[in-house]
């Protein structure tokens, strides 16, 4: 199969991207976050052409994204919290947990009952679902577990050949994906932190310990996800190398390493989580022995940070 990278600006580019998602074939798609494989995600046979492009288990669960506000409580059945936290975080880089509606077929939720819905902020992905009429599932556009795309030419080194068309939107604004919470009647559950803080929730609703939802099995929930080939690790004080590559969050006085990638020049948290997975697939590319990342500040954006880290830097 030829996979062509076509751009956004182009409206014909749009309608091709429309028709393709009607008859049930896979494109990539530009988010907010970073670039995912779409499908109808009303349509289970064309879901199923998600799996097998990405190599991803059937046991992971799709997010739906949603055309409008108007299709939440179409795919889903939403209380008084989720309506709230939609109207202000929608759209936006934050997905709901909620029960299914039968409309949802079983290989986009895993079998389970419930569903995980969001509405992006991307103009690009919003007139596509638009034009397509229909809810998109549209996990990150990469081989299962290695290191969600920010760009075209991303989707394109991991999907070559598996997929027809790239949507090519340029450089993802958030850089790493949604947070995901579940919405219970007695508060809310962070399954997965991101560009939505704990802090921005709390002030919404209530914020309950994740393990009380340890039954639902959301994306990214895996210990080793969104790893680069080369070994990463997490070091305060690494001994430079020169056949070891340098992740740091902002300049640092380190000299010896083979590479040294630099996500902000301010440390600001929104540019280092926008840089990293570019960052992290040049260092991957670079030929070394290993990647070794310097942590950073555990709040806010930072937490959701250190969270892809840790499971960038998970063996098996």
């Amino acid at each position: 199969m030829k996979t062509e990278i076509l751009p956004a600006e182009d409206p014909s580019t749009l309608r091709r991207a429309a028709t393709a998602l009607r008859e049930g074939e896979p494109v990539a798609l530009p988010t907010e976050t970073v670039y995912g494989l779409a499908a109808n995600a009303l349509d289970a046979r064309a879901c199923a052409r998600i799996f097998e492009a990405k190599e991803r288990p059937l046991s992971d669960p799709l997010i739906v994204h949603l055309p409008g506000l108007e299709w939440l409580e179409r795919v889903a059945v939403a209380n008084a919290t989720a309506i709230r936290l939609a109207g202000i975080f929608w759209p936006g880089p934050l997905t709901l947990v909620l029960p299914r509606q039968p409309i949802i077929p079983d290989i986009v939720t895993a079998g389970q009952e419930t569903v995980a819905v969001r509405l992006s902020a991307h103009p690009v992905f919003r007139q596509i679902a638009l034009n397509t009429g229909t809810p998109l599932a549209a996990p990150s556009a990469n081989r299962f577990g290695r290191i969600s795309p920010t760009t075209a030419e991303h989707v394109r080194a991991e999907l070559d050949g598996r997929i027809g068309l790239i949507v090519d939107g340029g450089p993802c604004a958030h850089g790493i994906e949604s947070t995901i919470v579940l919405v219970a009647d007695d508060g809310l559950r962070i399954l997965r932190p991101g560009p939505i803080s704990a802090e921005d929730l709390a002030a919404v609703a209530p914020l309950h310990g994740a393990e009380a939802a340890d039954d639902v099995v959301v994306p990214g929930s895996l210990k080793s996800h969104y790893a680069p080939r080369t070994p990463l690790d997490i070091e305060s004080e690494p001994a430079p190398h020169p056949k070891d590559g340098l992740l740091a969050w902002s300049p640092v006085a380190l000299a010896g390493f083979g590479a040294v990638e630099v996500l902000s020049a301010t440390g600001d948290p929104r540019e280092v989580a926008a840089n990293l997975y570019a960052a992290m697939r040049r260092l991957d590319a670079a030929g070394l022995r290993r990647i070794v990342a310097l942590p950073g500040p555990e709040t806010g954006l930072g937490a959701a940070i250190m969270e892809r880290l840790r499971k960038a830097a998970a063996r098996g």
